[in-house]
């Protein structure tokens, strides 16, 4: 399913037909199923005045390719912020839950920028791409990687890294960037802490809160700057944030995971 796919089959529809090339191991991508909730979350809102102020996804089981339906409800709808949750259901059970904000601009006193620095990084033509291999999920066939720092998952190494990344420009065609795709490129990068893996193990996220700062105002082939840092990881499971940067170092999104780590 091509990302200018999505948007026809949740407007204004529950019903929904996740189609093949999206697999990561046993569920399809968790950034499409994130994706595809924010999509719905965004037709249902409506609302051109107000932007979405963050949102957090948890992904409560392993989605399959095929039916599935998006519930929507809209929890409170105030003067200038709408609160709204969307379900993804499958053979009767809910498989990822979705909980938005979104707000319009209001006038303040109150301003702070303390923003992170975007790294340096050579430019993506200076980069190589990362390669794909048989082994590695489907998913990844869709985007365009270009590593910066850090090292490749199941190196054995130290963990977090950074690098460019878009949409593959020969699979998706050129139009406006949103949210959904936001949230769909994002998370192809994967966890933290998997340069630290010494060989094959499966690691997922299990709850992800993004919060945005700048206005989603791209095209879908635009290159973004991406770095994630793991905070703590024990037990099972990680707990990491990464930033997401546009081409002229402008901060767009920030990110908080809770992984699940079976190595």
């Amino acid at each position: 399913m091509l990302l200018n796919d999505a948007s026809p089959q949740v407007n204004h529809r529950k019903d929904i037909q996740i189609s093949s090339g999206w697999s990561q191991g046993r569920t399809v991508y968790g950034g499409l199923v994130a994706g595809l909730l924010m999509q719905n979350a965004l037709d249902v809102v409506a609302n051109p005045h107000q932007q979405v102020l963050s949102c957090s996804v948890t992904f409560v089981g392993p989605v399959k390719e095929g039916a599935a339906q998006l519930t929507a409800e809209i929890l409170r709808k105030g003067k200038s912020v709408t609160t709204i949750e969307v379900r993804l259901w499958q053979a009767g059970a809910v498989q990822s839950i979705l909980l938005a904000s979104f707000g319009e601009p209001r006038s303040s006193e109150i301003v702070v920028h303390q923003l992170p620095e975007a790294p340096d990084y050579l430019l993506p033509a200076q980069l190589s791409r990362m390669p794909y291999v048989p082994l590695m999920p489907q998913c990844y066939q869709q985007f365009d990687l270009r590593w910066a720092e850090g090292h490749y998952p199941i190196s054995n190494k130290l963990p977090d890294f950074g690098g460019w990344c878009r949409f593959d420009p020969e699979l998706h065609a050129e139009r406006a960037f949103n949210v959904a795709d936001l949230l769909i490129l994002m998370d192809i990068w994967p966890p933290g802490v998997l340069p630290m893996f010494q060989q094959i193990a499966p690691a997922s996220s299990l709850t992800w809160h993004l919060s945005f700062v700048r206005p989603i105002e791209y095209a879908l082939h635009d290159w973004f700057k991406y770095k994630v840092v793991t905070q703590h990881a024990a037990f099972g499971y990680a707990t990491e944030y990464a930033h997401l940067w546009d081409a002229q170092n402008r901060l767009i999104a920030i990110s908080r995971q809770t992984v699940t780590v079976f190595a």
